[in-house]
């Protein structure tokens, strides 16, 4: 697959139809960042009127999840992802569109690399802040992804 965001975009469709339809897009992405946007729609909110907690989690996922996608690639290797724990931090209400930014790609690259070299399963924290069109924190993911090179 190309990372593109259209790509990333028709991947999410048919393999995260939760995501997709509620509304989680890629706007951008390349080896060191990958940003994510999501719209405060009726699909998505909470009974407090915002962006669901959870629906800012897949966006934020999103935003890591597909940057490590693409160091994979780039490595040429094939190399398994999981996420083996995360948390995140609520800021402020989460309305109109939010959008997450990762810009964790060196030191993804450099776990991949860690993975090819030992042969051994490695981790890495990758965050995304997601932003209101104000620029406001609204909230902070944190993923730990496991890495780890197939047989």
């Amino acid at each position: 697959m190309k990372a593109t965001p259209g790509a990333i975009n028709t991947y999410i469709f048919f393999k995260l139809p939760s995501c997709f339809f509620t509304g989680v897009r890629v706007k951008t992405i390349d080896d060191s960042c990958c940003v994510t946007s999501v719209k405060h729609r009726w699909i998505n909110q909470n009974p407090f009127k915002s962006l669901f907690w959870a629906v800012q989690g897949m966006a934020a996922e999103l935003a890591t999840g597909a940057l490590v996608m693409v160091c994979i690639a780039q490595s040429g290797v094939k190399v398994s992802m999981l996420v083996v724990t995360n948390n995140a931090r609520f800021d402020k209400k989460a309305t109109g569109r939010i959008t997450f930014t990762c810009e964790d790609g060196q030191l993804i690259k450099d776990t991949i690399a860690k993975a090819i070299q030992t042969k051994q399963g490695q981790s890495c924290w990758a965050k995304a802040i997601g932003k209101d069109s104000h620029g406001s924190v609204v909230s902070e993911f944190n993923f730990q992804w496991t890495l780890k090179v197939k047989s």
